[in-house]
Protein backbone atom coordinates (compact mmCIF):
# COMPACT_ATOMS: atom_id res chain seq x y z
CA UNK A 1 0.00 0.00 0.00
CA UNK A 2 1.45 3.65 -0.77
CA UNK A 3 2.26 5.82 1.61
CA UNK A 4 1.70 9.19 -0.57
CA UNK A 5 -0.43 11.45 -0.15
CA UNK A 6 -4.11 10.79 -2.69
CA UNK A 7 -5.37 13.37 -4.54
CA UNK A 8 -8.88 14.92 -4.74
CA UNK A 9 -11.08 15.32 -7.89
CA UNK A 10 -9.66 19.30 -7.88
CA UNK A 11 -6.16 18.23 -7.57
CA UNK A 12 -5.93 19.04 -3.51
CA UNK A 13 -3.33 16.73 -2.20
CA UNK A 14 -4.69 15.13 1.36
CA UNK A 15 -2.42 13.67 3.52
CA UNK A 16 -2.67 9.97 5.54
CA UNK A 17 -4.56 11.10 8.51
CA UNK A 18 -7.08 13.78 6.24
CA UNK A 19 -7.78 10.20 4.23
CA UNK A 20 -7.91 7.85 7.53
CA UNK A 21 -10.65 10.62 8.30
CA UNK A 22 -12.47 10.56 5.00
CA UNK A 23 -12.59 6.28 5.55
CA UNK A 24 -14.03 6.81 9.00
CA UNK A 25 -16.42 9.32 8.09
CA UNK A 26 -17.86 7.06 5.21
CA UNK A 27 -17.87 3.57 7.24
CA UNK A 28 -20.19 5.60 9.69
CA UNK A 29 -22.35 6.69 7.13
CA UNK A 30 -22.38 3.00 5.65
CA UNK A 31 -23.57 1.44 8.74
CA UNK A 32 -26.24 4.51 9.13
CA UNK A 33 -27.58 3.19 6.28
CA UNK A 34 -27.23 -0.46 6.67
CA UNK A 35 -29.05 0.18 10.27
CA UNK A 36 -31.60 2.03 8.80
CA UNK A 37 -33.53 -0.37 6.71
CA UNK A 38 -36.92 -0.30 8.83
CA UNK A 39 -39.87 -0.99 7.13
CA UNK A 40 -41.72 2.33 6.03
CA UNK A 41 -45.24 2.54 7.19
CA UNK A 42 -48.06 4.22 5.73
CA UNK A 43 -51.66 4.77 7.28
CA UNK A 44 -54.05 6.18 4.29
CA UNK A 45 -57.55 7.00 5.76
CA UNK A 46 -60.22 7.00 2.56
CA UNK A 47 -63.00 8.91 3.70
CA UNK A 48 -64.62 9.52 0.23
CA UNK A 49 -66.70 7.18 -1.92
CA UNK A 50 -67.19 8.61 -5.18
CA UNK A 51 -65.85 6.86 -8.33
CA UNK A 52 -62.53 8.92 -8.52
CA UNK A 53 -61.66 9.18 -5.03
CA UNK A 54 -61.91 5.15 -4.74
CA UNK A 55 -58.78 5.44 -6.98
CA UNK A 56 -55.94 7.73 -5.06
CA UNK A 57 -55.60 5.50 -1.69
CA UNK A 58 -55.81 2.50 -3.62
CA UNK A 59 -53.01 3.21 -6.21
CA UNK A 60 -50.51 4.84 -3.62
CA UNK A 61 -51.33 1.89 -0.99
CA UNK A 62 -50.88 -0.56 -3.86
CA UNK A 63 -47.50 1.42 -5.14
CA UNK A 64 -46.03 1.65 -1.58
CA UNK A 65 -46.73 -1.89 -0.97
CA UNK A 66 -44.69 -2.94 -3.75
CA UNK A 67 -41.85 -1.21 -2.78
CA UNK A 68 -42.47 -3.06 0.06
CA UNK A 69 -43.94 -0.85 2.89
CA UNK A 70 -46.25 -1.83 5.36
CA UNK A 71 -49.37 -0.26 4.25
CA UNK A 72 -52.89 0.06 6.16
CA UNK A 73 -56.03 1.98 4.63
CA UNK A 74 -58.62 2.63 7.04
CA UNK A 75 -61.85 3.24 4.91
CA UNK A 76 -64.78 5.15 7.06
CA UNK A 77 -68.01 6.83 6.38
CA UNK A 78 -68.21 6.77 2.63
CA UNK A 79 -64.71 5.66 2.13
CA UNK A 80 -66.40 2.39 3.07
CA UNK A 81 -68.29 2.00 -0.14
CA UNK A 82 -64.88 1.37 -1.81
CA UNK A 83 -64.77 -1.91 0.27
CA UNK A 84 -68.47 -2.93 -0.02
CA UNK A 85 -68.47 -5.48 -3.27
CA UNK A 86 -71.90 -4.32 -4.25
CA UNK A 87 -71.89 -0.60 -3.86
CA UNK A 88 -67.78 -0.45 -5.16
CA UNK A 89 -69.75 -1.25 -8.30
CA UNK A 90 -72.27 1.46 -8.28
CA UNK A 91 -69.75 4.17 -7.50
CA UNK A 92 -70.70 7.50 -9.12
CA UNK A 93 -68.06 10.53 -10.38
CA UNK A 94 -69.95 13.79 -9.49
CA UNK A 95 -70.28 16.05 -12.18
CA UNK A 96 -71.47 19.00 -9.82
CA UNK A 97 -68.92 21.42 -8.83
CA UNK A 98 -65.54 19.73 -9.78
CA UNK A 99 -63.63 22.13 -11.84
CA UNK A 100 -62.12 19.62 -13.81
CA UNK A 101 -65.29 18.93 -15.58
CA UNK A 102 -65.63 19.65 -19.24
CA UNK A 103 -69.08 21.04 -18.27
CA UNK A 104 -71.12 24.17 -16.20
CA UNK A 105 -73.07 23.06 -13.57
CA UNK A 106 -75.80 23.79 -14.54
CA UNK A 107 -75.68 21.40 -16.92
CA UNK A 108 -73.65 18.94 -14.49
CA UNK A 109 -76.62 19.33 -11.99
CA UNK A 110 -79.40 17.92 -14.91
CA UNK A 111 -80.63 14.17 -14.20
CA UNK A 112 -78.41 11.50 -15.67
CA UNK A 113 -75.06 13.70 -15.63
CA UNK A 114 -73.32 12.01 -12.85
CA UNK A 115 -73.83 9.02 -14.83
CA UNK A 116 -73.31 10.28 -18.09
CA UNK A 117 -69.43 11.38 -16.15
CA UNK A 118 -68.85 8.43 -14.84
CA UNK A 119 -69.23 6.43 -17.90
CA UNK A 120 -66.93 8.78 -19.61
CA UNK A 121 -64.81 8.17 -16.84
CA UNK A 122 -65.13 4.84 -17.40
CA UNK A 123 -63.86 5.18 -21.22
CA UNK A 124 -61.23 6.70 -20.25
CA UNK A 125 -59.98 4.00 -17.97
CA UNK A 126 -60.60 0.96 -20.10
CA UNK A 127 -59.02 3.10 -23.20
CA UNK A 128 -55.84 3.95 -21.14
CA UNK A 129 -55.38 0.31 -20.05
CA UNK A 130 -56.23 1.36 -16.20
CA UNK A 131 -56.91 -1.07 -13.49
CA UNK A 132 -60.60 -0.62 -12.33
CA UNK A 133 -61.16 -0.58 -8.58
CA UNK A 134 -62.09 -4.31 -7.95
CA UNK A 135 -58.79 -4.86 -9.57
CA UNK A 136 -56.76 -2.44 -7.68
CA UNK A 137 -58.35 -3.95 -4.56
CA UNK A 138 -57.30 -7.42 -5.29
CA UNK A 139 -54.01 -5.74 -6.11
CA UNK A 140 -53.52 -4.22 -2.67
CA UNK A 141 -54.70 -7.59 -1.20
CA UNK A 142 -52.41 -9.75 -2.96
CA UNK A 143 -49.68 -6.69 -2.29
CA UNK A 144 -50.10 -7.00 1.62
CA UNK A 145 -52.12 -3.92 2.45
CA UNK A 146 -54.31 -4.34 4.59
CA UNK A 147 -58.27 -2.36 3.21
CA UNK A 148 -59.58 -2.40 7.18
CA UNK A 149 -63.48 -1.21 7.54
CA UNK A 150 -64.36 1.02 9.80
CA UNK A 151 -66.58 -0.67 12.44
CA UNK A 152 -68.93 2.33 13.60
CA UNK A 153 -69.32 2.94 10.21
CA UNK A 154 -70.58 -0.39 9.44
CA UNK A 155 -72.93 -0.16 12.12
CA UNK A 156 -73.76 3.23 11.02
CA UNK A 157 -74.91 2.32 7.41
CA UNK A 158 -76.49 -0.80 8.56
CA UNK A 159 -73.92 -3.23 6.22
CA UNK A 160 -73.34 -6.55 7.23
CA UNK A 161 -69.68 -8.00 7.99
CA UNK A 162 -70.12 -10.17 4.93
CA UNK A 163 -71.14 -7.11 2.25
CA UNK A 164 -67.42 -6.68 2.12
CA UNK A 165 -64.51 -8.28 -0.36
CA UNK A 166 -62.86 -11.05 0.81
CA UNK A 167 -59.86 -10.57 3.33
CA UNK A 168 -60.93 -6.95 4.07
CA UNK A 169 -60.28 -6.71 7.90
CA UNK A 170 -63.60 -5.55 9.30
CA UNK A 171 -64.27 -4.22 12.56
CA UNK A 172 -61.45 -1.86 13.30
CA UNK A 173 -62.16 0.89 15.77
CA UNK A 174 -60.56 4.34 15.43
CA UNK A 175 -58.06 3.17 18.27
CA UNK A 176 -56.50 0.44 15.97
CA UNK A 177 -56.54 2.88 13.23
CA UNK A 178 -54.98 5.80 15.04
CA UNK A 179 -52.41 3.35 16.47
CA UNK A 180 -51.08 2.71 13.60
CA UNK A 181 -51.36 6.25 12.24
CA UNK A 182 -49.09 7.19 15.38
CA UNK A 183 -46.31 4.41 13.86
CA UNK A 184 -46.55 5.56 10.47
CA UNK A 185 -43.87 7.53 8.84
CA UNK A 186 -46.55 8.70 6.09
CA UNK A 187 -50.30 9.48 6.98
CA UNK A 188 -52.82 10.84 4.57
CA UNK A 189 -56.21 11.58 4.53
CA UNK A 190 -57.88 11.48 1.35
Amino acid sequence: MSTEPSSTADGTQLSTAELQARIEELEETVADLETDDEQQKMTIVATQGTFDMAYPPLILASTAAAFGWDVVVFHTFWGLDILHEEKSEKLQLSAVGNPNMPMPNALAALPGMDRLATRMMENRIDDNGTATIKELIDLSLEQGVELQACQMTIELMEYDEDDFYDDVTVGVGAATALQHMAESDIQLLV
